[in-house]
C-alpha cells in the first residue's frame, strides 16, 4: 500500500491539459502634447530565451521560453508541452547544463535553481511567473522536476534569442 502511495502509478495515465494564452499587451496611452524622456515600453511581449525539451526519465516534448512582458516582468512559458503526469512535478529554472540520457536526470538540484511552482498540467501551453528578484540571465535551463523522486522528467536548454 505504501508503494502505491509513493509511486501513484494512476497519474501516469491521467492527462491534464492546460491552455493558457500569453498575457496580452496592455494598452499604453500617452496624453496628447506630453513628452516622455524615458523610452516607451515594448508594445508586445518579447522572448528573451528559448529551448526545446529533451526527454529524461519520461518522454517530454515542447518548448520553454523566457518572456519579458510589456510591464517589464518576466514569465516562463511552456508551449506544446507533452510529458507524463506524475507525483509532485515542479517547474524549475536552473543553472545546470542540459545533458542527454541518464547523465542528465539528476543534475538540476546540484547548483542554483528556483522553483516556479507545481506543474499545472502535463500537456498544453502554460505560464509561470518569474519572481521580480530573480535575474533571468543567471539561469540557463528549465526542468520538469519530480520532487518526490529527485529526477528530471525532461529539460530544455535556454538560448538567447
Amino acid at each position: 500500500m505504501v508503494g502505491l502511495y509513493l509511486f501513484q502509478p494512476w497519474n501516469l495515465w491521467q492527462d491534464e491539459t492546460v491552455s493558457e494564452a500569453l498575457p496580452a499587451a496592455a494598452p499604453t496611452a500617452t496624453p496628447p502634447g506630453s513628452a516622455s524622456a524615458a523610452p516607451a515600453p515594448s508594445a508586445s511581449p518579447q522572448t528573451l530565451a528559448e529551448g526545446s525539451f529533451i526527454s529524461h526519465e519520461h518522454d517530454t516534448k515542447g518548448t520553454a521560453k523566457v518572456v519579458r512582458l510589456t510591464d517589464g516582468s518576466h514569465l516562463l512559458r511552456l508551449e506544446g508541452l507533452d510529458t507524463s503526469n506524475g507525483p509532485d512535478l515542479r517547474v524549475w529554472l536552473t543553472d545546470a547544463p542540459v545533458k542527454e540520457g541518464v547523465a542528465g536526470w539528476r543534475v538540476f538540484d546540484d547548483g542554483t535553481y528556483v522553483s516556479l511552482g507545481k506543474l499545472k498540467g502535463n500537456k498544453g501551453d502554460q505560464n509561470y511567473e518569474i519572481p521580480a528578484e530573480v535575474n533571468v540571465a543567471d539561469y540557463s535551463s528549465v526542468t520538469i522536476w519530480c520532487d518526490r523522486f529527485d529526477v528530471s522528467f525532461g529539460a530544455a536548454e535556454l538560448a538567447s534569442t
